[in-house]
């Protein structure tokens, strides 16, 4: 939007130093605004205090908040995106203050703003079901991918192989270690892949350990083919992609997502997919994955037991995703973006 539309100015908010780079022309003015936003306290200090103080004394025109929160206090008019509704359906998997936070403030704030934003249909029609909002109120704005995911040699798959699975091919899963993330399901389901047939693959989990992963925990204790399940941590931004690129498939068994951008990001580094057959997951999959049910273990084995061995069906599914990632793009979602903050303030 930056970019497009260099008649605009924008006022960045942060709530601690930036990197320069999220300044991204001379129409962005950067604001740090006190305080640091790390606790439901502070959250609501930072958005009910310091937020609608700073946008009366700049005469902001429309406000934009990217990730489900806003300003219940300030009147100017208001775009929010909700990526989705986990905490209203799954309280369990978040953290007592913030569950409450979330769950006291989020109906209140998707009420409050002229216009919400969502990144799936199954989010948009999730929200008017679960909240009652008029559908009306409320559109879909889908989720780009970044530049760096892109296909690799396979010269340069090897060196990735070679100091992240002792040179073997893998299955990959990116993104929290998490309850909703399905991950002791997979690794089972990966045991019996491994058990059925005996291939020399290995199993890599990118990602912190978040909340609650006892379940995670006890699940690789238990696994026969521990060794064979790499635990990576944080991965860096200019990693993650050569990872993406260089795996058999990724594997996104995921119980609940809004978007499910590791599948956009596989579909760019043309790394076949199999994903659960649930939420939004579908929709953004299209034809380009191997879906299955995300509660069956023997479902998924058997996904990763076809991915494994038919190579020829993995690339159908490469080929799938190379016209299916057509439909998501940062341009087109700035395009929405910004047609929906013109209309708010009108």
């Amino acid at each position: 939007m930056v970019r497009q539309h260099p008649e605009d100015e924008f006022l960045f908010f942060f709530d601690r130093p930036f990197d320069p780079r999220f300044v991204y022309g001379p129409n962005v003015t950067p604001l740090v605004l006190f305080p640091p936003a790390r606790h439901p306290i502070l959250w609501w200090l930072w958005f009910e205090q310091a937020v609608p103080r700073v946008l009366r004394k700049h005469r902001a025109d429309v406000f934009f908040s990217p990730d489900s929160y806003l300003s219940l206090r300030s009147e100017v008019p208001t775009v929010m995106t909700c990526h989705d509704i986990v905490p209203l359906h799954q309280p369990e998997s978040i953290p007592f203050a913030t569950r409450k936070y979330y769950q006291h403030y989020l109906p209140k704030f998707l009420r409050r703003a002229d216009h919400v934003l969502t990144v799936s249909e199954y989010v948009r029609q999730d929200i008017v079901q679960t909240v009652g909002l008029d559908p009306g109120k409320i559109s879909v704005a889908y989720n780009g991918c970044r530049e760096t995911f892109v296909p690799l040699q396979e010269v340069e798959k090897q060196k990735i192989r070679q100091q992240f699975s002792n040179g073997q091919e893998y299955f990959f899963y990116t993104g929290a270690i998490h309850p909703r993330k399905n991950i002791p399901r997979l690794i089972r389901a990966f045991d019996l892949f491994k058990q059925k047939t005996g291939a020399p693959v290995k199993l890599l989990l990118a990602g912190r350990l978040a909340w609650q992963t006892s379940d995670v925990t006890a699940a690789l204790e238990q696994s026969r083919y521990r060794a064979d399940i790499h635990l990576l941590g944080y991965v860096p931004e200019e990693t993650l992609p050569k990872l993406m690129a260089s795996a058999v498939a990724l594997t996104y068994v995921s119980l609940s997502e809004g978007f499910g951008l590791p599948m956009l990001e596989a579909m760019h580094t043309d790394t076949p997919v199999l994903a659960a057959n649930a939420t939004c997951l579908p929709e953004i999959a299209g034809d380009a994955a191997l879906l299955v049910d995300p509660m069956s273990e023997n479902a998924m084995a058997q996904g990763l037991e076809k991915l494994w061995k038919d190579r020829v069906f993995g690339q159908n599914l490469v080929a799938r995703g190379k016209v299916q990632r057509e439909r998501f793009s940062w341009e087109v979602a700035a395009e929405k973006v910004y047609g929906v903050l013109e209309q708010a303030t009108y």
